[in-house]
């Protein structure tokens, strides 16, 4: 143990007023030892500053020397962790060792409203899943399962179940929308899917009645069914279970676990808000997963929340299982989760950006409170995180027990947080907040912010399991030889391709086995990575949907007042905005047939025409089946056509978006102010 500066001078001076004893009276003798009393009190319960496991201002380490490849410091050469423990190797063993280290101890909890949490242990979650996985071995199931329910115990046991006998687990969630879902349900000729309710379970079944998904043969819900809903399913040749009947059959027809490999596919996971049927992107991972090194050993019982069943809770969420930890699952209802998080008392919390968003827009306001914060932002720059400091006690009580008063660790991850945000929750809170950067396709992360590190602005250093590098993107003048480029992984957390698409596989995969991001980044001095920009024109909102904007934009284009359109979204808000050339040929004519006279410009500017254009183009949106996120909330009218001349056009006649941002940056941070 290294020591400290501030330790030496205390001995110093103990040493000597030490040397003044004889020559001082008893009141000052008494003085003198109270004082000495409270430096030597002051010494051995002072706060501690987070030991980091590398030096922060040097995360990463170039590859080859070369400095837009690098990887984690934390590795000891360039050969990448591929598994954390040798003995464990596939996800079913990863939940066999936590079996093991909990002895049997509480795994999925769940609540009712108003009551405590009650626990399913470990052996009867490796029963019921083993149950359930021989029932659907029973019922024919080949490779895929499709699950449709949000998260609760017995989606992790259907995933559990797939798992044990070597199937893959697809999840499927409400935001795809119906064509999306009938793509999903076909590309993997999916004959069982496991439902949480009656309601979920009649939209594949009207897709079925349609001769939509004609695979589909057997829906398993967790919850009791109408007999109404069973004869009508019978109809169309379609087995409805309740999951207990599922399980009851695996005792007739008992089937052995087929344990799998290494290699064998997991998960095929699809993204949401994508660009339709055609584009979306089902990504696969392996059974390998990784851990970084050091951060989760010094955690025993964790419980923690997961609010999506998409691939960002996965890595978080088996890592747990693997170190014995217990995981709480909210009721289901958005509403009652801060209730449920006050009942949990959760040590570690996964959470999206729009959440933290929420807290601090209910705490951030009053003096005191962002003295209290500078004051705690003072010693999170010095590497002390703690939640029993005096303004703890006096001003961030009440912050911390809304969240259970138990947290340690938050990780935010999906979408980017501002620095502000993170800055002031890291004080308030009074735990280690990271955030991490990943997609789809690499497994969730490739980088991770480090503990100890209080910096904001960036999204960490490479995962030991992955190696990053930037690459030219000259027609965006961002080059590899200045640390920036589009974002490029590889390792074991790669994912194997996207599900019977090798052509756009190869796009995304090139032929050394990098994978290509579309977001751009920037090195940055001490070894992590900043996003500054993306490639491709999909964004993805702060709540995690992905967002096509050309797709939006061509829905609009319909709107009969509308000639041209630019939808615009920020990874730190929760919806889009659009700027709307109205078409002069027609637009003054229908605002009159709408009550509003002026002339043209001056139509542009009218607040009341905006929003009744705003409405029109809403109601073809809706038509067109765009999803809620995908709609634009607010508008500004803009007189001026987008063209060549004015540099909004390419030659091709295509948006300059890059341009168009800059020019109306002004309008779009306004729309972004305004209560929606």
């Amino acid at each position: 143990m290294q020591t400290a500066p501030g330790f030496l001078l205390h001995t110093c001076l103990l040493a000597e007023l030490w040397s003044l004893l004889p020559s001082l009276s008893t009141s000052s003798l008494l003085g003198l030892g109270a004082l000495a009393s409270l430096t030597v009190y002051w010494l051995l319960t002072r706060p501690q500053p987070v030991r980091p496991p590398c030096d922060l201002q040097a995360q990463s380490v170039a590859v080859g020397g070369d400095p837009s490849c690098r990887r984690s410091a934390l590795l000891k050469d360039d050969n990448l962790l591929e598994f954390y423990y040798d003995d464990i190797r596939t996800v079913y063993e990863m939940f066999q060792r936590g079996l093991r280290i909990s002895g049997d101890g509480p795994c999925l909890g769940y609540r009712k409203p108003g009551q405590p949490y009650e626990w399913i242990s470990y052996s009867e979650v490796a029963q019921q899943a083993q149950w359930m996985g021989s029932g659907m071995i029973a019922k024919g199931c080949q490779q895929f399962v499709g699950v449709y329910s949000p998260n609760r115990p017995e989606w992790v046991i259907s995933e559990m179940a797939c798992y044990t006998y070597s199937m893959a687990l697809v999840p499927l969630y409400d935001t795809l929308g119906t064509e999306a879902m009938v793509h999903i349900l076909n590309l993997a000729e999916m004959s069982l899917v496991v439902c949480d309710r009656e309601e979920r379970a009649a939209l594949l079944l009207e897709c079925k009645e349609k001769g939509m998904t004609p695979k589909v043969s057997c829906l398993v819900l967790f919850n009791d069914f109408s007999q109404a809903f069973g004869e009508r399913a019978k109809k169309c040749e379609v087995d409805v279970l309740y999951r207990e009947q599922l399980m009851s059959r695996s005792h007739i027809f008992r089937c052995l676990p087929q344990l799998p490999q290494p290699q064998d596919l997991a998960v095929v996971c699809f993204t949401s808000g994508t660009t339709g049927r055609v584009d979306l992107l089902p990504a696969s991972c392996p059974h390998v997963r990784e851990d970084d090194p050091g951060s989760l050993t010094s955690f025993n019982i964790v419980s923690f929340f997961l609010c999506l069943p998409q691939i960002n809770p996965f890595p978080s969420q088996l890592t747990m299982y693997c170190y014995g930890a217990r995981v709480g699952f909210f009721q289901g209802d958005v509403s009652l989760l801060m209730d449920d998080i006050k009942t949990l008392k959760p040590t570690l919390f996964p959470v999206v950006p729009r959440i933290l968003n929420r807290i601090y827009d209910k705490v951030s306001e009053g003096a005191l409170l962002h003295y209290a914060v500078g004051r705690k932002q003072a010693e999170l720059c010095r590497g002390i995180v703690r939640n029993n400091s005096l303004w703890d006690k006096l001003v961030f009580k009440k912050i911390q027990a809304s969240l259970g008063g138990n947290l340690r660790f938050a990780l935010t991850a999906s979408a980017p947080i501002s620095c502000t945000v993170l800055s002031f929750l890291r004080a308030t809170m009074g735990c280690m907040i990271c955030e991490g950067y990943g997609q789809t396709e690499c497994t969730g992360g490739c980088t991770f912010s480090l503990i100890g590190d209080s910096s904001t602005g960036h999204v960490g250093a490479p995962l030991p399991c992955a190696m990053v590098k930037v690459v030219d993107i000259p027609d965006m003048n961002y080059f590899a030889k200045n640390g920036e480029g589009e974002i490029c992984i590889r390792g074991p957390s790669v994912f194997k391709g996207y599900l019977k698409d090798p052509e756009r596989t190869a796009e995304a995969l090139d032929s050394d086995g990098w994978l290509h991001t579309g977001d751009v980044g920037q090195w940055l001095p001490n070894g992590t990575l900043r996003i500054i920009d993306r490639k491709k024109h999909i964004f993805k909102l702060c709540q995690g949907e992905y967002v096509a904007p050309e797709k939006i934009e061509n829905v609009y284009m319909r709107s009969v007042p509308v000639l041209q359109v630019f939808v615009h979204g920020d990874s730190l808000q929760s919806y889009v905005v659009g700027i709307v050339v109205p078409d002069r040929e027609v637009f003054v004519e229908w605002a009159k047939e709408r009550a509003f006279v002026g002339s043209y410009q001056e139509l542009c500017h009218n607040p009341d025409v905006k929003n009744a254009v705003l409405e029109d183009m809403r109601a073809v949106g809706k038509e067109a089946g765009l999803k809620s996120f995908e709609q634009v909330k607010e508008l500004y009218l803009h007189p001026e056509m987008f063209s060549i001349a004015n540099g909004l056009l390419t030659p091709t006649l295509k948006s300059r978006r890059a341009d168009i941002r800059r020019v109306f940056q002004e309008q779009l941070a306004n729309m972004y102010k305004t209560p929606i």
